[in-house]
């Protein structure tokens, strides 16, 4: 299995591409209209059953009287509460609010050119919910009204900045709208966690609002306050699908038929912006409604753009209603988050369009097979390939032994360890109270006063082995996943592996009612990446089949996750979210001994197999010419990778950008020429102790998780590493 495509692809069109299937394809006009005709009546059918279902006793008959005004039913207060303020609001809005995401969805997928896109990816949903946690926090914003003013001005700030960063470098290309919506989405996101793990009432009124739903819909003036911004957003979204087909075709041939490629991308990134924001404020953070209504349009339109944005915007409407009922009644007297209910239907839909032979039709099985897309642009930044001239590698020989040691490996591997002892020591000596550098000594050793040695070894030194033994597996983790897939964005994450692990942890903590089963991590994660696996077809599978059943994993898990937490007590929930956010708080030796063990184990494994990494690097024909069997060695970097990650997250949570970073300045210090094993973890275990020092210290008396001080350094790295002007040459 290869991850080689990790991200927005910008493949021209070929003779297998939707954009060039002739008319006489399964997708004729007689087609489309037949499924939009049955898609319109879904969505009357499905609206119909949100008007009749509720808490109440208002049934279907009651109803048909109120709305035909019939035995002066309208002069019922109880019919004139229930239906005509809760129940007409609450179904319009959540029609208007699907057709928007289902449109931003498929805006997003076109101009992207990637059917994996999500409507998150401008930032809008991250800046949005920090403007929500800014109005709580801050200003003590309690009413609807006012989450929505906040959601709606936070997303038009992030997508303004992503707009900003993306075109100033790459004039809006579409790897840049995703690079810069990605980077700053998780630098808002960690902003938002430092201001909730600071606030219990910040993070109760924020847990209900972020699982999105429509149970705070009363009367019509949240929807009719935003009407006009989704009128807006749609009518530019219909304006814009002509030129947008057109680019379809490439910058070049669109420049030639009168359109202006930069232009059109402000453009749509502009209507998703509307839409998105809009949603968001009226009903919170829906995630992956976008991504499924896109991509199941497109399964069912093929390459009419227009077509797909009309089915798009009927399929949001018609999930979002039906969900929104089913999350009335499955769990009565109480209503389930609907986003919960989207990810568990839309997740298994996905997977069952991606295992299906429509796959192919629409040319997704394989789409960045090759190296460039257009002439001369390579998807993504790639891991370099080795180059050639002279050697750097120093022949060490004593008797009949020798050893190949790399001078450049070597030099970084002695540097890092040097930064790695200065950190540990700045770790041991950093903190809340007023313990000088000599004392810090003395306590390691055993010597001084009581309370000091008390406080270093037992707690300081077992936070920083255990901050060690995470960074290291975190950083090896990266280093195998992004050397299997040739790809720098490729993190082990996207096979579900932090989403399952962090689920896994939580679960057991509620099944046994103690925290602290690191062991569950591991399972979890080695459980999302059997069944997204075994779903998407085995490991031989590549390209977006195995990416779409990771993110329908992941959607699951972080669904189960986000219940988990809704469900407990403010106290459990406030102490579990600050772990979820990757947290060393609490931690020691009691879990960092198992980790290492585990890492004594799995570290000599990989490093056997970097030899064969290094093989990797070329095609697997090239691989199996030097007798080295690929899919034998991605099997087992895959499960190198999936064991160490989830050790990490059972230490500290999900932790976030490590894996992502560490492997890229190991490889920017020791060189091109071989996989930076060593080098990876070294730089991971720096990268934890700092970010988890840096958190106790940087504001007096309060302690920020290390998995929220690596999100919000994360994104700005993320952006000088892909978005820099050595990364622009090469992107």
């Amino acid at each position: 299995m290869t991850l080689s495509q990790v991200g927005p692809p910008e493949a021209q069109p070929t003779s297998s591409s939707p954009s060039a299937s002739p008319p006489g394809r399964p997708h004729g006009s007689r087609t489309l209209v037949v499924a939009a005709v049955s898609l319109v009546l879904a969505v009357l059918v499905l609206s119909a059953l949100s008007l009749s279902v509720g808490a109440g006793e208002v049934g279907p008959g009651d109803v048909l009287d109120y709305l035909l005004g019939r035995d002066g039913a309208r002069d019922s207060s109880r019919l004139s509460l229930v239906v005509g303020d809760l129940r007409i609001p609450r179904t319009l809005t959540a029609l208007a609010v699907g057709a928007a995401l289902g449109t931003a969805g498929c805006l997003l997928q076109a101009v992207t050119r990637n059917p994996l896109a999500e409507t998150g990816l401008l930032g809008v949903n991250a800046g949005a919910s920090l403007g929500v946690v800014v109005g709580i926090a801050f200003l003590g914003v309690q009413s609807g009204f006012g989450y929505l003013l906040w959601a709606f001005g936070g997303a038009v700030v992030a997508s303004s900045l992503v707009l900003l960063i993306a075109g100033r470098r790459g004039g809006g290309s579409p790897m840049r709208l995703v690079l810069a919506g990605s980077a700053l989405g998780a630098t808002f996101g960690g902003v938002t966690s430092v201001l909730i793990v600071n606030s219990a009432e910040t993070y109760d009124r924020f847990r209900f609002w972020v699982l999105g739903s429509l149970a705070g819909v009363e009367g019509f003036g949240k929807l009719g306050s935003l009407a006009p911004v989704l009128a807006v957003g749609f009518v530019v979204a219909l304006l814009i699908a002509r030129p947008l087909s057109a680019l379809a075709l490439g910058d070049d041939l669109a420049r030639g038929l009168g359109h202006r490629p930069g232009a059109i991308r402000v453009v749509v990134a502009l209507s998703v912006t509307l839409l998105t924001a809009a949603s968001v404020a009226l009903v919170g953070p829906i995630s992956f409604l976008g991504l499924l209504a896109g991509f199941l349009a497109r399964a069912v339109t093929g390459p009419r753009l227009l077509a797909q944005i009309v089915l798009a915007g009927l399929i949001g409407a018609g999930v979002l209603t039906g969900s929104d009922v089913l999350a009335r009644v499955v769990s009565r007297p109480f209503e389930a988050p609907v986003s919960v209910v989207i990810a568990l239907f839309g997740a298994p839909v996905l997977i069952a369009i991606v295992r299906s032979k429509r796959l192919g039709a629409m040319g997704m099985t394989e789409p960045a097979t090759a190296e460039t897309s257009g002439p001369g642009r390579r998807l993504l930044p790639r891991l370099p390939r080795p180059a050639e001239g002279r050697s750097d590698t120093l022949v060490v020989r004593r008797g009949p032994l020798s050893l190949l040691v790399p001078r450049r490996a070597a030099l970084a591997a002695l540097l890092l360890s040097a930064l790695l002892v200065a950190a540990v020591v700045l770790s041991a000596y950093a903190g809340q109270s007023d313990m000088g550098i000599t004392r810090t000594f003395n306590a390691v050793f055993g010597s001084g006063d009581r309370f000091d040695v008390l406080l270093v070894q037992k707690f300081r030194l077992g936070r920083i082995v255990a901050g060690l033994a995470a960074g290291a597996a975190l950083g090896l983790a990266g280093c195998l996943t992004q050397t299997l897939a040739r790809n720098r964005l490729a993190t082990p994450e996207l096979l579900g592996v932090n989403d399952g692990a962090t689920a896994a942890v939580l679960l057991s903590a509620t099944l046994s009612g103690t925290f602290g089963a690191w062991w569950a991590g591991p399972l979890g994660a080695l459980a999302a990446v059997l069944v997204v696996t075994t779903v998407s077809g085995g490991l031989g599978q590549r390209g977006y089949r195995v990416l779409v059943v990771g993110l329908a994993m992941s959607a699951l898990a972080s669904a189960v996750t986000q219940v988990v937490l809704s469900r407990r007590s403010l106290n459990s929930a406030s102490s579990l979210y600050v772990w979820t956010s990757g947290s060393l708080n609490g931690r020691g030796y009691s879990v960092a001994v198992p980790v290492l063990i585990g890492l004594a184990v799995l570290v000599p494994l990989a490093l056997v197999v970097a030899r064969h990494l290094n093989v990797l690097r070329f095609d697997d024909s090239t691989a199996a010419s030097l007798g080295v069997s690929a899919a034998r060695i991605r099997l087992i970097c895959l499960l190198l990778a999936v064991g160490l990650a989830g050790l990490a997250v059972g230490i500290c949570g999900p932790v976030g950008f490590v894996a992502l970073a560490a492997p890229v300045i190991a490889g920017r210090l020791a060189g091109p020429l071989r996989v930076p094993v060593l080098g990876s973890m070294l730089v991971g275990a720096v990268l934890i102790v700092l970010a988890d020092m840096l958190g106790r210290i940087v504001l007096n008396g309060v302690e920020i998780p290390v998995g929220v001080v690596t999100t919000v350094l994360g994104g700005p790295f993320l952006l000088w590493v892909l978005l820099g002007r050595s990364a622009a040459a090469r992107v």
